[in-house]
């Protein structure tokens, strides 16, 4: 069995193999490496390792084993952080210096400074704070951002009413020392397993051709660890400090995306920026708020069908709380979709019936519920309130590219006595689908798109 799987390649293996080949010989990477369109605000979205991704990691994967569990272990890790964020307590899951604990899969190329200059940044709509390497970091990437290049770069003072807002934010996400250095705002924080530190910062920013001017965002100036996006990060979350909110009067606080299948040989999707140009036809669900952490985009999630019958999930396990942050939430930086223990267990046992009793069940790492011989799969269904949305399999499948080896990809959220627990719908479900975020009108859409 073992050296049977060490022979299988998941179709993202493949895909991560095409990097090797350079980005030149694909004409899409050339087209994404060009300005973007002056009149448009759809932006070509990479996978961290898309061979057009000039971030791909180097690293050899050996099996499609060793790839799955790698996923598995950084989203474990990621959903232990969210948790903290909703707890409000400073938390952060610390690993070796290999894993990449939080950092999001999905770049886009973004453009700062005057004259403006190149990066690719991390995106995450479960962060309010932006933060990109500068001139003279000390432990950052070869390609930071030329602050003293730029005509229209300052540090922000310590009298400015942002500063206490960033403060107030780092206070719920990291481990944060804001300080004044010759008048200047500072921070320090906590991100996986990197300690940063820097200043806030403002300059013109633009992710297309709209410039954001005295765009707020921390200026990286040290760094250790491995865990922080090499080029910076763009939150688009819902705080005031978010690229997004920055920007509400170009976008009115409302954007989508369109992830690609794990099997595009392109590894690329979409971003599309304000409301001109989303879908028009699209099953929507309330947004829902809560206060204690604003910015995650929280949704009803009521029930979940596999086949034809409604799972009996104990309610508790899916019920929106503001009071203790527990809910459910879609984030675009955790892999597989994780539910309340209670609820994936209920999942996996209406799945497991479906599958019939002469079916034997295997496991992968986190993945309990995996198959080595041809099956009938059942349909499964996310009911959310006012839409439901079936998944096609493979979005709730993971399989070898012979097809001999099929998981579930799906787990339970990591128990914790601590913090609360979140149900997450995570990328790996979404791709595929227009996901639109509609903060004015307090809504989330679902539109099936073949964005690959």
């Amino acid at each position: 069995m073992e050296g049977t799987i060490h022979i299988l390649s998941l179709s993202l293996l493949l895909i991560l193999s095409l990097a090797q080949a350079g980005e030149l010989t694909n004409p899409k990477c050339a087209k994404f490496h060009q300005d973007n369109n002056k009149d448009s605000t759809t932006l070509q979205v990479l996978h961290v390792n898309s061979p057009c991704s000039p971030l791909k990691q180097q690293q050899k994967y050996t099996s499609w084993v060793d790839n799955v569990l790698q996923m598995q272990s950084k989203d474990t890790n990621r959903l232990q952080f969210l948790a903290s964020l909703v707890a409000g307590r400073s938390f952060v899951p610390i690993g070796s210096g290999r894993q990449i604990l939080q950092t999001p899969s999905y770049i886009v190329k973004a453009k700062i400074g005057t004259p403006p200059q190149t990066l690719m940044v991390a995106l995450d709509n479960s962060n309010d704070f932006s933060w990109f390497p500068c001139s003279g970091c000390v432990g950052c990437s070869s390609t930071v951002f030329a602050s003293t290049k730029s005509t229209t770069f300052n540090n922000v003072s310590c009298e400015r009413a942002v500063c206490s807002l960033v403060c107030n934010y780092l206070v719920l996400t990291s481990v944060p020392k804001r300080d004044c250095d010759a008048g200047t705002c500072t921070f320090n924080l906590t991100y996986g397993n990197s300690n940063i530190g820097g200043g806030l910062s403002v300059d013109t920013f633009a992710l297309s051709a709209d410039p954001v001017p005295q765009f707020n965002f921390g200026c990286i100036r040290k760094a250790t660890g491995s865990s922080a996006p090499p080029q910076g990060l763009l939150a688009l979350g819902r705080g005031s400090l978010s690229f997004m909110s920055q920007a509400d009067s170009l976008y009115k606080s409302t954007f989508s995306y369109c992830l690609p299948s794990y099997k595009s040989p392109n590894f690329s999707g979409t971003l599309r920026l304000g409301p001109k140009g989303q879908p028009l036809r699209i099953k929507t669900t309330p947004l829902l708020r809560n206060p204690r952490r604003s910015s995650f985009y929280y949704v009803n999630l009521v029930g979940v069908k596999v086949g034809k019958a409604i799972v009996k999930i104990p309610p508790s396990a899916l019920a929106f709380n503001p009071n203790t942050g527990a809910g459910t939430i879609i984030d675009s930086g955790t892999v597989f979709t994780r539910l309340v223990e209670a609820a994936y267990t209920a999942v996996r046992n209406e799945f497991r019936r479906r599958m019939g009793r002469n079916t034997t069940v295997t496991s992968l790492g986190g993945f309990d519920t995996c198959y080595t011989v041809p099956i009938t799969i059942p349909t499964i269904t996310l009911m959310f309130a006012g839409m439901n949305v079936t998944l096609p399999q493979d979005n709730f499948l993971i399989r070898s590219s012979s097809s001999t080896t099929t998981c579930l990809a799906m787990a339970a959220s990591p128990a914790d006595p601590v913090n609360s627990v979140l149900n997450v719908i995570a990328s790996w479900q979404q791709q595929n689908h227009r996901i639109l975020f509609d903060v004015p009108n307090s809504r989330v859409g679902v539109a099936r798109e073949a964005c690959s």
